[in-house]
């Protein structure tokens, strides 16, 4: 069994911020795949069911950004999921727009979901960022990962999307590098 979980925000007022790309990619996933309808439980939003003839949980954590972990935590235990088996989308400031990249441990990188997971389940769990670009100044950065994308920028961000959908059996099959090339072409 796999857990995919999208990280960002719960409150409407944060739907299409920057922060909040995982959200995005879960949703499109479930419209892909026509998942099961999303249920409140585990401090988060859940659906379920097979992509690629293989058992998913798909969750958007509703304990905010910042205490994700939580969230995660709860769902491995009572599902048994190891943790090479989450898969967590998340938003990059030091990836181009729409640039995603996939990769297995490493550091949260100042990214404080990526920290609260870790400090629940470890770091041996995989992280598929999606480049929301950098400001350019450290003092913008909040601002900018809780604005909104602009038009432009969301075509530009669907298009990724839409490579990420096409190419996610890759990530199921655990070839992080042949679906990094893939959804970057």
């Amino acid at each position: 069994m796999f857990l995919f979980v999208g990280l960002g925000n719960p409150d409407p007022k944060h739907k299409n911020n920057r922060h909040n790309i995982g959200f995005l990619i879960i949703d499109n996933l479930n419209k892909r795949f026509n998942l099961s309808k999303q249920k409140p439980k585990f401090k988060g939003l859940l659906t379920n069911g097979e992509i690629n003839k293989q058992k998913l949980i798909l969750v958007k954590p509703l304990t905010f950004m910042n205490n994700s972990g939580t969230c995660i935590r709860e769902i491995q235990d009572y599902y048994k999921i190891i943790p090479k088996n989450v898969f967590v989308f998340h938003d990059d400031l030091d990836l181009e727009l729409g640039k995603i990249k996939a990769k297995i441990g490493g550091s949260s990188g100042g990214h404080n979901g990526i920290k609260s997971i870790e400090d629940a389940i470890g770091s041996n769990f995989n992280r598929i960022r999606i480049g929301i670009g950098h400001p350019g100044e450290k003092n913008l950065v909040d601002s900018h990962v809780l604005n909104d994308f602009s038009e432009e920028e969301l075509e530009k961000i669907n298009l990724s999307i839409q490579k990420l959908l096409d190419n996610v059996h890759l990530l199921i099959e655990k070839n992080l590098d042949n679906f990094s090339s893939k959804v970057n072409l």
